[in-house]
């Protein structure tokens, strides 16, 4: 076994694609994917903290603070740093569990539900005709002053008196985000239809989010150490949400410029998370400078051989994420945990360039001991030298 590292130093060696002491260790998003509310209870509630009050870090999806004891409990080797709330917006909650966030779009919780799902038919932009009527549109304040509000002193906190690797969530989204605005189905009319209409759109989109990160850059990017680039998904259970051709048409150039800002306003690792189906245009997104690749999902075509996915891409990519919550941790087996724990490990982690979480959150129905499991399997087969 080698000298044990510091959180940072690990998590920077294996970014490094060299191999570290063990195989670091995501929870809760820190870039990674994240615990859901109900899952964290059930947590808590098996380690015998029931009881505790848990945050909310995104309300529509219920994903939950980890506690930072819990974090320690785990050995988790990355702590995040989130943009403030904007000082001159707060949601409009409705009386049937609904809420408008800042961007207008409507969700609401349904009855015995899990999540905050789009409202059907409430898109905020679906009547819109042309371009003028995006101009006319009330979009999000970049330089809100609430966003960044102590975002340097809590980063720079973090990086000069803890040894863990910190990740700044920022994160330039305008692929998804035009998609709600407009509705789905008449976003994916526009890509083909009407391309010049879904491109001022996804603009208008990405343009708030460019400011927001070149402001967000300028105050914390030195002490980051990780920075999330991107979370737009492009691909589906069986292949991409939009073909090759419109992905390269009219997605990646966006995507250029999102990865070329990071490139210019900080050292940090540059991280995206992207779903799916995507092997087809993993050597795209080399090419425009991702270097670390969240969730790995192993369910979805084309995504499940993670040996081949080492083999031809962990040169250029480290892979974050990799253990399969489809079926094995909300059904399988703590045996079955185990195993699905060191095959990943076997197969991503050689030479370093690979970070464990689940793919996508842990959801309500996976059982704690599964969860449990998961981080035991780390300290059982993650340390170095791999044994297989």
């Amino acid at each position: 076994m080698r000298a044990r590292m510091t959180h940072r130093e690990r998590a920077l060696a294996a970014l490094n694609h060299q191999e570290p002491d063990r195989v670091p260790i995501d929870l809760s998003g820190a870039a990674g994917d994240f615990i859901t509310i109900g899952a964290y209870r059930r947590l808590l509630d098996h380690l015998g903290f029931g009881g505790r009050a848990i945050a909310t870090l995104r309300k529509d999806m219920q994903y939950a603070v980890v506690d930072e004891d819990i974090l320690r409990l785990y050995d988790i080797d990355f702590r995040r740093v989130d943009l403030g709330a904007p000082d001159y917006f707060t949601p409009e909650e409705g009386p049937d569990d609904s809420y408008r966030d800042a961007w207008g779009v409507l969700r609401r919780r349904p009855a015995g539900g899990f999540y905050y799902d789009l409202v059907p038919g409430t898109s905020p932009l679906k009547d819109a005709a042309s371009v003028a009527d995006l101009d006319r549109y009330p979009w999000p304040d970049p330089h809100d002053p609430g966003l960044f509000r102590g975002l340097r002193e809590r980063t720079k906190r973090l990086h000069e008196e803890t040894d863990y690797a910190v990740v700044l969530a920022v994160s330039c989204e305008f692929f998804g985000i035009a998609a709600l605005l407009r509705g789905w189905e008449e976003f994916y009319v526009d890509l083909v239809e009407n391309p010049a209409f879904a491109e001022a759109l996804m603009d208008r989109c990405l343009g708030y989010h460019l400011a927001v990160t070149k402001h967000a850059l300028e105050e914390a990017g030195e002490f980051a150490d990780v920075v999330v680039a991107s979370r737009d998904d492009f691909g589906g259970m069986d292949g991409l949400l939009v073909s090759p051709a419109v992905f390269r048409r009219l997605l990646k150039p966006r995507l250029k410029k999102v990865l070329d800002l990071f490139k210019n306003g900080t050292s940090a690792k540059r991280f995206m998370h992207c779903d799916g189906a995507i092997a087809e245009i993993l050597p795209d997104l080399i090419e425009l400078g991702v270097e670390a690749l969240n969730p790995i999902q192993v369910s979805a075509a084309g995504m499940g051989d993670t040996r081949k996915l080492k083999r031809e891409f962990g040169a250029d990519l480290t892979f974050w994420g990799g253990i399969d919550t489809q079926y094995v941790m909300p059904r399988g087996s703590v045996e079955e945990v185990r195993q699905e724990t060191r095959r990943r490990i076997s197969d991503l982690a050689p030479g370093g360039g690979y970070v464990l979480c689940t793919v996508h959150s842990i959801q309500p129905d996976v059982p704690p001991t599964n969860v449990i499991a998961m981080y035991e399997a780390v300290n059982e087969f993650g340390w170095y030298p791999l044994r297989g």
